[in-house]
Protein backbone atom coordinates (compact mmCIF):
# COMPACT_ATOMS: atom_id res chain seq x y z
CA UNK A 1 0.00 0.00 0.00
CA UNK A 2 2.82 2.32 0.83
CA UNK A 3 4.45 1.63 -2.53
CA UNK A 4 1.23 2.46 -4.37
CA UNK A 5 0.85 5.74 -2.48
CA UNK A 6 4.48 6.59 -3.15
CA UNK A 7 4.04 5.87 -6.85
CA UNK A 8 0.89 7.98 -7.09
CA UNK A 9 2.52 10.78 -5.11
CA UNK A 10 5.64 10.77 -7.24
CA UNK A 11 3.67 10.90 -10.50
CA UNK A 12 1.21 13.54 -9.25
CA UNK A 13 3.97 15.72 -7.81
CA UNK A 14 6.06 15.39 -10.95
CA UNK A 15 3.18 16.55 -13.13
CA UNK A 16 2.43 19.50 -10.80
CA UNK A 17 6.06 20.56 -10.80
CA UNK A 18 6.16 20.82 -14.59
CA UNK A 19 4.58 24.25 -14.36
CA UNK A 20 6.92 27.22 -14.29
CA UNK A 21 6.70 29.33 -11.15
CA UNK A 22 6.61 33.10 -10.60
CA UNK A 23 8.42 34.21 -7.40
CA UNK A 24 8.36 37.59 -5.70
CA UNK A 25 8.33 39.19 -2.23
CA UNK A 26 5.63 38.15 0.26
CA UNK A 27 2.70 40.42 1.08
CA UNK A 28 2.48 42.51 4.24
CA UNK A 29 6.24 42.74 4.64
CA UNK A 30 7.53 44.97 7.47
CA UNK A 31 9.91 47.79 6.46
CA UNK A 32 12.48 46.45 8.95
CA UNK A 33 12.58 42.93 7.41
CA UNK A 34 16.15 41.94 6.57
CA UNK A 35 15.87 38.42 5.08
CA UNK A 36 12.90 36.35 3.87
CA UNK A 37 12.10 33.56 1.41
CA UNK A 38 10.72 34.31 -2.04
CA UNK A 39 7.16 33.09 -2.44
CA UNK A 40 5.57 31.60 -5.60
CA UNK A 41 2.52 33.31 -7.04
CA UNK A 42 0.38 30.45 -8.38
CA UNK A 43 -2.59 32.73 -8.99
CA UNK A 44 -3.17 36.33 -9.94
CA UNK A 45 -6.66 37.84 -9.67
CA UNK A 46 -8.11 34.34 -9.68
CA UNK A 47 -6.22 33.27 -12.77
CA UNK A 48 -3.57 30.57 -12.70
CA UNK A 49 -3.51 26.90 -11.78
CA UNK A 50 0.03 26.46 -10.52
CA UNK A 51 -0.94 25.92 -6.89
CA UNK A 52 0.21 22.36 -6.14
CA UNK A 53 3.93 22.56 -6.72
CA UNK A 54 6.28 20.80 -4.30
CA UNK A 55 7.87 22.72 -1.46
CA UNK A 56 11.60 23.07 -2.01
CA UNK A 57 11.49 22.62 -5.79
CA UNK A 58 11.94 25.47 -8.27
CA UNK A 59 11.08 24.42 -11.80
CA UNK A 60 13.49 25.30 -14.58
CA UNK A 61 12.31 28.36 -16.44
CA UNK A 62 10.63 29.84 -13.38
CA UNK A 63 11.05 33.58 -12.95
CA UNK A 64 12.13 35.40 -9.81
CA UNK A 65 11.43 39.15 -9.67
CA UNK A 66 13.95 41.15 -7.62
CA UNK A 67 12.70 44.63 -6.58
CA UNK A 68 14.85 47.73 -6.12
CA UNK A 69 16.88 47.72 -2.92
CA UNK A 70 17.00 43.93 -2.56
CA UNK A 71 19.41 41.16 -3.41
CA UNK A 72 18.63 37.56 -4.37
CA UNK A 73 20.35 34.62 -2.65
CA UNK A 74 19.89 31.17 -4.25
CA UNK A 75 20.44 27.98 -2.28
CA UNK A 76 20.41 24.36 -3.37
CA UNK A 77 20.83 21.40 -1.06
CA UNK A 78 21.65 23.80 1.79
CA UNK A 79 24.50 25.58 -0.01
CA UNK A 80 24.54 29.07 -1.54
CA UNK A 81 24.78 28.66 -5.31
CA UNK A 82 24.12 32.18 -6.58
CA UNK A 83 23.62 35.84 -5.73
CA UNK A 84 22.19 38.77 -7.68
CA UNK A 85 22.34 42.36 -6.46
CA UNK A 86 20.65 44.07 -9.42
CA UNK A 87 16.86 44.46 -9.69
CA UNK A 88 15.03 42.69 -12.49
CA UNK A 89 13.67 39.30 -13.57
CA UNK A 90 15.86 36.21 -13.23
CA UNK A 91 15.22 32.73 -14.62
CA UNK A 92 15.94 29.58 -12.64
CA UNK A 93 18.04 26.95 -14.34
CA UNK A 94 19.32 23.91 -12.46
CA UNK A 95 20.75 20.53 -13.36
CA UNK A 96 18.81 18.94 -10.50
CA UNK A 97 16.45 16.18 -11.65
CA UNK A 98 13.49 17.65 -9.72
CA UNK A 99 13.78 20.94 -11.60
CA UNK A 100 13.44 19.32 -15.05
CA UNK A 101 10.34 20.47 -16.97
CA UNK A 102 8.86 19.72 -20.34
CA UNK A 103 7.98 23.44 -20.56
CA UNK A 104 11.63 24.41 -20.15
CA UNK A 105 12.80 22.33 -23.11
CA UNK A 106 14.14 19.45 -21.01
CA UNK A 107 12.32 16.86 -23.12
CA UNK A 108 9.64 14.42 -21.96
CA UNK A 109 11.44 11.35 -20.63
CA UNK A 110 13.69 13.07 -18.10
CA UNK A 111 11.12 15.43 -16.55
CA UNK A 112 8.42 12.75 -16.27
CA UNK A 113 9.86 9.22 -16.04
CA UNK A 114 13.24 9.88 -14.41
CA UNK A 115 11.86 12.44 -11.98
CA UNK A 116 8.99 10.14 -10.96
CA UNK A 117 11.43 7.27 -10.37
CA UNK A 118 13.74 9.44 -8.27
CA UNK A 119 10.85 10.63 -6.15
CA UNK A 120 9.56 7.10 -5.74
CA UNK A 121 12.85 6.31 -3.99
CA UNK A 122 12.06 9.00 -1.41
CA UNK A 123 8.53 7.81 -0.74
CA UNK A 124 6.93 10.00 -3.39
CA UNK A 125 8.45 13.29 -2.33
CA UNK A 126 11.30 15.27 -3.99
CA UNK A 127 14.85 14.50 -2.94
CA UNK A 128 15.88 18.11 -3.56
CA UNK A 129 15.75 21.30 -1.51
CA UNK A 130 15.93 24.55 -3.45
CA UNK A 131 15.39 27.98 -1.95
CA UNK A 132 15.37 31.62 -3.10
CA UNK A 133 15.74 34.40 -0.52
CA UNK A 134 15.51 38.16 -0.68
CA UNK A 135 17.99 40.14 1.41
CA UNK A 136 17.52 43.87 2.05
CA UNK A 137 20.31 46.07 0.74
CA UNK A 138 18.75 49.30 2.05
CA UNK A 139 19.30 50.87 5.44
CA UNK A 140 17.19 49.12 8.06
CA UNK A 141 15.66 51.69 10.45
CA UNK A 142 14.38 51.82 14.01
CA UNK A 143 17.05 49.75 15.73
CA UNK A 144 16.95 51.02 19.30
CA UNK A 145 19.63 51.32 21.95
CA UNK A 146 19.55 52.57 25.53
CA UNK A 147 21.17 52.19 28.94
CA UNK A 148 19.40 51.66 32.26
CA UNK A 149 22.27 53.08 34.31
CA UNK A 150 25.17 55.45 33.69
CA UNK A 151 27.98 54.54 31.35
CA UNK A 152 31.38 56.16 31.88
CA UNK A 153 34.16 57.20 29.56
CA UNK A 154 37.24 59.45 29.60
CA UNK A 155 36.66 62.86 28.04
CA UNK A 156 39.78 64.60 26.74
CA UNK A 157 38.31 68.09 26.65
CA UNK A 158 37.09 68.05 30.25
CA UNK A 159 40.13 65.99 31.28
CA UNK A 160 37.98 63.78 33.48
CA UNK A 161 35.77 60.73 33.48
CA UNK A 162 32.16 61.57 32.64
CA UNK A 163 28.96 59.54 32.89
CA UNK A 164 25.49 59.60 31.38
CA UNK A 165 22.34 57.61 30.67
CA UNK A 166 21.51 57.67 26.96
CA UNK A 167 19.03 56.28 24.46
CA UNK A 168 18.42 56.54 20.73
CA UNK A 169 18.14 54.63 17.45
CA UNK A 170 20.44 53.61 14.62
CA UNK A 171 20.17 52.30 11.08
CA UNK A 172 21.79 49.04 9.96
CA UNK A 173 22.96 47.95 6.54
CA UNK A 174 23.83 44.47 5.29
CA UNK A 175 27.09 45.13 3.47
CA UNK A 176 27.92 41.47 2.70
CA UNK A 177 24.71 39.43 2.20
CA UNK A 178 26.45 36.09 1.65
CA UNK A 179 28.56 36.48 4.80
CA UNK A 180 25.45 37.60 6.70
CA UNK A 181 23.53 34.45 5.71
CA UNK A 182 26.43 32.10 6.31
CA UNK A 183 27.73 33.53 9.58
CA UNK A 184 24.76 35.05 11.41
CA UNK A 185 21.27 34.02 10.26
CA UNK A 186 19.92 31.06 12.28
CA UNK A 187 18.62 28.07 10.31
CA UNK A 188 15.07 28.63 11.56
CA UNK A 189 14.88 31.77 9.38
CA UNK A 190 15.91 29.86 6.25
CA UNK A 191 12.46 28.33 5.90
CA UNK A 192 9.40 29.46 3.91
CA UNK A 193 7.27 31.97 5.77
CA UNK A 194 10.04 33.05 8.16
CA UNK A 195 11.26 36.66 8.27
CA UNK A 196 14.50 37.78 9.89
CA UNK A 197 13.79 41.18 11.47
CA UNK A 198 16.34 43.05 13.59
CA UNK A 199 13.56 44.75 15.59
CA UNK A 200 11.81 41.48 16.50
CA UNK A 201 12.13 41.00 20.26
CA UNK A 202 11.70 37.26 19.78
CA UNK A 203 14.73 37.14 17.49
CA UNK A 204 17.63 36.02 19.70
CA UNK A 205 20.21 36.91 17.06
CA UNK A 206 18.84 40.46 16.88
CA UNK A 207 18.74 40.71 20.69
CA UNK A 208 22.41 39.79 20.80
CA UNK A 209 23.20 42.64 18.43
CA UNK A 210 21.28 45.04 20.69
CA UNK A 211 23.32 43.94 23.72
CA UNK A 212 26.55 44.37 21.78
CA UNK A 213 25.59 47.91 20.77
CA UNK A 214 24.85 48.83 24.39
CA UNK A 215 28.18 47.31 25.42
CA UNK A 216 29.95 49.44 22.79
CA UNK A 217 28.40 52.79 23.73
CA UNK A 218 31.07 53.75 26.28
CA UNK A 219 34.01 53.14 23.91
CA UNK A 220 32.05 54.86 21.12
CA UNK A 221 31.54 57.97 23.25
CA UNK A 222 35.23 57.86 24.16
CA UNK A 223 36.26 57.57 20.48
CA UNK A 224 34.05 60.50 19.56
CA UNK A 225 35.01 62.90 22.35
CA UNK A 226 38.73 62.11 22.08
CA UNK A 227 38.87 62.60 18.31
CA UNK A 228 40.60 65.96 17.61
CA UNK A 229 38.68 66.36 14.37
CA UNK A 230 35.43 66.48 16.37
CA UNK A 231 36.69 69.29 18.59
CA UNK A 232 36.55 66.99 21.62
CA UNK A 233 33.09 68.27 22.50
CA UNK A 234 30.42 65.92 23.85
CA UNK A 235 27.87 68.69 23.24
CA UNK A 236 28.20 68.18 19.46
CA UNK A 237 27.24 64.53 19.53
CA UNK A 238 23.47 64.96 19.26
CA UNK A 239 23.82 67.07 16.11
CA UNK A 240 26.41 64.79 14.46
CA UNK A 241 24.46 61.63 13.62
CA UNK A 242 26.94 60.43 10.99
CA UNK A 243 30.05 61.19 13.04
CA UNK A 244 28.83 59.33 16.11
CA UNK A 245 27.60 56.46 13.91
CA UNK A 246 31.15 56.09 12.62
CA UNK A 247 32.46 55.93 16.18
CA UNK A 248 29.77 53.41 17.17
CA UNK A 249 30.41 51.31 14.07
CA UNK A 250 34.14 51.33 14.79
CA UNK A 251 33.47 50.28 18.40
CA UNK A 252 31.27 47.30 17.49
CA UNK A 253 33.73 46.30 14.78
CA UNK A 254 36.63 46.41 17.21
CA UNK A 255 34.77 44.46 19.89
CA UNK A 256 32.55 42.10 17.89
CA UNK A 257 33.70 42.21 14.21
CA UNK A 258 30.32 43.17 12.78
CA UNK A 259 31.60 44.02 9.31
CA UNK A 260 34.32 41.43 8.81
CA UNK A 261 32.57 38.61 10.68
CA UNK A 262 28.86 39.18 10.01
CA UNK A 263 28.54 41.50 7.02
CA UNK A 264 26.80 44.27 9.01
CA UNK A 265 27.49 47.97 9.48
CA UNK A 266 25.94 50.89 11.38
CA UNK A 267 25.19 53.81 9.04
CA UNK A 268 23.59 56.59 11.10
CA UNK A 269 22.38 57.29 14.62
CA UNK A 270 19.77 59.48 16.28
CA UNK A 271 20.46 60.18 19.94
CA UNK A 272 17.15 60.95 21.60
CA UNK A 273 18.52 61.93 25.01
CA UNK A 274 21.70 62.15 27.08
CA UNK A 275 21.19 62.55 30.82
CA UNK A 276 24.49 63.35 32.56
CA UNK A 277 25.18 62.48 36.16
CA UNK A 278 25.59 65.29 38.71
CA UNK A 279 29.39 65.28 38.61
CA UNK A 280 29.41 65.59 34.83
CA UNK A 281 26.85 68.40 34.94
CA UNK A 282 29.11 70.36 37.28
CA UNK A 283 32.09 69.72 35.02
CA UNK A 284 30.14 71.00 32.04
CA UNK A 285 29.20 74.17 33.93
CA UNK A 286 32.85 74.77 34.82
CA UNK A 287 33.90 74.23 31.20
CA UNK A 288 31.27 76.71 30.04
CA UNK A 289 32.58 79.29 32.52
CA UNK A 290 36.13 78.71 31.32
CA UNK A 291 34.99 79.12 27.71
CA UNK A 292 33.32 82.41 28.59
CA UNK A 293 36.56 83.72 30.15
CA UNK A 294 38.91 82.61 27.38
CA UNK A 295 40.17 84.51 24.35
CA UNK A 296 38.67 87.79 23.17
CA UNK A 297 35.40 87.03 24.95
CA UNK A 298 37.30 86.62 28.22
CA UNK A 299 39.06 90.00 27.79
CA UNK A 300 35.70 91.68 27.18
CA UNK A 301 34.22 90.06 30.29
CA UNK A 302 37.20 91.12 32.43
CA UNK A 303 37.10 94.71 31.17
CA UNK A 304 33.38 94.89 31.86
CA UNK A 305 33.95 93.60 35.39
CA UNK A 306 36.66 96.20 36.06
CA UNK A 307 34.49 99.01 34.68
CA UNK A 308 31.62 97.92 36.87
CA UNK A 309 33.95 97.97 39.87
CA UNK A 310 35.10 101.53 39.16
CA UNK A 311 31.49 102.64 38.75
CA UNK A 312 30.46 101.07 42.04
CA UNK A 313 33.45 102.60 43.83
CA UNK A 314 32.75 106.03 42.38
CA UNK A 315 29.24 105.98 43.80
CA UNK A 316 30.59 105.64 47.34
CA UNK A 317 31.35 108.86 49.34
CA UNK A 318 34.11 109.61 51.76
CA UNK A 319 37.34 107.83 52.49
CA UNK A 320 36.02 104.24 52.24
CA UNK A 321 34.95 104.75 48.65
CA UNK A 322 38.25 106.31 47.66
CA UNK A 323 40.26 103.60 49.36
CA UNK A 324 38.22 100.91 47.54
CA UNK A 325 38.81 102.72 44.26
CA UNK A 326 42.52 102.76 44.86
CA UNK A 327 42.54 99.02 45.62
CA UNK A 328 40.65 98.25 42.41
CA UNK A 329 43.04 100.40 40.39
CA UNK A 330 46.06 98.72 41.92
CA UNK A 331 44.69 95.26 41.20
CA UNK A 332 44.31 96.06 37.51
CA UNK A 333 47.68 97.75 37.09
CA UNK A 334 46.15 101.29 36.92
CA UNK A 335 48.09 102.87 39.80
CA UNK A 336 48.35 106.55 40.80
CA UNK A 337 44.73 106.96 41.88
CA UNK A 338 45.30 106.97 45.62
CA UNK A 339 45.47 110.43 47.24
CA UNK A 340 46.13 111.46 50.84
CA UNK A 341 43.07 112.52 52.75
CA UNK A 342 43.56 115.68 54.80
CA UNK A 343 43.32 115.11 58.51
CA UNK A 344 44.00 111.41 58.26
CA UNK A 345 47.38 110.20 59.39
CA UNK A 346 48.66 113.74 60.40
CA UNK A 347 49.87 114.61 63.94
CA UNK A 348 48.85 117.83 65.76
CA UNK A 349 49.57 119.25 69.24
CA UNK A 350 46.88 121.29 70.96
CA UNK A 351 48.08 124.92 71.41
CA UNK A 352 48.89 126.35 74.83
CA UNK A 353 46.30 128.49 76.49
CA UNK A 354 48.59 131.58 76.69
CA UNK A 355 49.84 131.83 73.09
CA UNK A 356 48.85 130.12 69.80
CA UNK A 357 51.47 127.99 68.10
CA UNK A 358 52.09 127.95 64.36
CA UNK A 359 50.35 125.08 62.51
CA UNK A 360 52.53 122.00 61.93
CA UNK A 361 53.72 121.24 58.39
CA UNK A 362 51.52 118.74 56.50
CA UNK A 363 52.64 115.17 56.86
CA UNK A 364 54.24 113.72 53.75
CA UNK A 365 52.35 110.76 52.20
CA UNK A 366 53.82 107.43 53.12
CA UNK A 367 55.80 105.87 50.31
CA UNK A 368 54.07 102.74 49.00
CA UNK A 369 55.81 99.54 49.94
CA UNK A 370 57.62 97.95 47.05
CA UNK A 371 55.78 94.84 45.84
CA UNK A 372 57.73 91.62 45.73
CA UNK A 373 58.38 90.87 42.01
CA UNK A 374 58.21 87.13 42.69
CA UNK A 375 54.76 87.45 44.24
CA UNK A 376 53.64 89.68 41.38
CA UNK A 377 54.81 87.16 38.78
CA UNK A 378 53.03 84.40 40.71
CA UNK A 379 49.76 86.31 40.43
CA UNK A 380 50.20 86.76 36.70
CA UNK A 381 50.96 83.04 36.39
CA UNK A 382 47.72 82.19 38.20
CA UNK A 383 45.81 84.46 35.79
CA UNK A 384 47.51 82.72 32.84
CA UNK A 385 46.61 79.25 34.13
CA UNK A 386 43.01 80.34 34.72
CA UNK A 387 42.75 81.56 31.13
CA UNK A 388 42.21 85.19 32.14
CA UNK A 389 45.24 86.42 30.15
CA UNK A 390 47.12 85.09 27.15
CA UNK A 391 50.70 83.91 26.99
CA UNK A 392 51.66 87.15 25.24
CA UNK A 393 50.07 89.19 28.07
CA UNK A 394 52.00 87.17 30.63
CA UNK A 395 55.33 87.62 28.81
CA UNK A 396 54.80 91.39 28.56
CA UNK A 397 53.95 91.63 32.29
CA UNK A 398 56.99 89.53 33.21
CA UNK A 399 59.32 91.77 31.19
CA UNK A 400 57.82 94.86 32.87
CA UNK A 401 58.23 93.47 36.37
CA UNK A 402 61.81 92.38 35.72
CA UNK A 403 62.64 95.64 33.97
CA UNK A 404 63.61 93.93 30.72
Amino acid sequence: MGLIQAALGSIGGTLADQWKDFYTVPEGLAPTAALFAAVPRGQNAGRGSNTKGSDGVITNGSRIIVPEGYGLVLMEQGAITGFAAEPGAYEWNSDAQDSQSIFAGDGIVSPLIKTSWERFKFGGRPGTQQRAYFVTLKELPNNRFGTQSEIYWDDAYMNAQVGAVTRGTYTLKIVDPILFVRAWVPATYLEPGKVFDFTDIENDAASQLFNEVVGSLAPAFSMYTNDPSKGNRITKIQQDSIGFAQSLSAAVEQNYQWSTGRGLSIVSTAIIAIEYDETTKELLRNVQRADALSGARGNSNMQASVAAGFEAAGQNTGAPGLVGLGMAAGATGLGGLQQPVPGIGGQSTPPAASAPLPPPPPAAPAAPAAEDPVAKLAKFKEMLDAGLITQADYDAAKNKVLGL
